[in-house]
């Protein structure tokens, strides 16, 4: 089958309007990641009994099973138990923050522990209160060391928001392949699919890679 350029241009500004979709999907799954993350962080490192337990035990679990089957579960069963009203797209977008939670948080957690024990000892002596050595003396050292890190699986996010299709979430491969179905040419719609996703997570790594460097030289 021959390239049509015509047609190209046709479908170019559906796949656009999915492309936002996508773009959507990862920034509110990449916020819900990195707040979650650092909470199940906050958790783990504080050993309180049971809870840190069972959020070891839920992010273990998370971690070993795959996410298209977290998103069928919570789209198809949890949400139906629980009575939500969910819209499709909002449900992708929490499966996608809390499975990446789940992976921020031990990168968090090291960040954290990379912190200097001398650096507690410090605020310890000084009778900081607890909340001021997280938020002024604890964080702003370990949030630098772990940016690199956090881009690496927001554009492993940007990636994988096509198994959102599953539940209807028309994002860029959604709309690619509806596009191609109305005319049964598949080569336009998905090689442009393709190349979007290549020209915007392509320049991305490269950015996360000079980020890392440069965090890498100032520790």
């Amino acid at each position: 089958m021959t390239w049509d350029w015509d047609y190209a241009r046709e479908v170019l500004p559906k796949l656009l309007e999915g492309l936002l979709v996508t773009f959507e999907a990862t920034v509110v799954g990449s916020l819900i990641a990195y707040v979650l993350g650092l909470v199940f962080a906050f958790i783990r490192r504080s050993r309180i009994p049971v809870l840190s337990q069972v959020v070891w035990l839920f992010v273990e679990f998370v971690r070993s099973t795959p996410l298209l089957v977290q998103v069928f579960f919570l789209y198809y069963v949890l949400q139906p138990e629980l009575g939500l009203l969910w819209t499709s797209f909002l449900t992708g977008s929490i499966a996608l923050g809390v499975h990446y939670a789940c992976y921020t948080a031990e990168v968090y957690r090291a960040g954290i522990d990379a912190i200097p024990v001398g650096q507690w000892e410090a605020a310890t002596a000084l009778s900081l209160p607890r909340s001021r050595v997280w938020l002024g003396v604890i964080l702003p050292q370990a949030v630098p060391r772990v940016l690199p890190a956090l881009g690496n699986y927001t554009i492993s996010m940007f990636k994988e928001t096509p198994l959102l299709i599953a539940i209807g979430v028309v994002d860029l491969v959604g709309e690619a392949r509806g596009v191609g179905a109305q005319s049964y040419r598949y080569v336009e719609p998905f090689t442009i699919a393709g190349l979007l996703f290549l020209l915007l997570s392509y320049p991305a790594s490269i950015l996360v890679r000079r980020l890392e460097r440069r965090v890498n030289r100032q520790h």
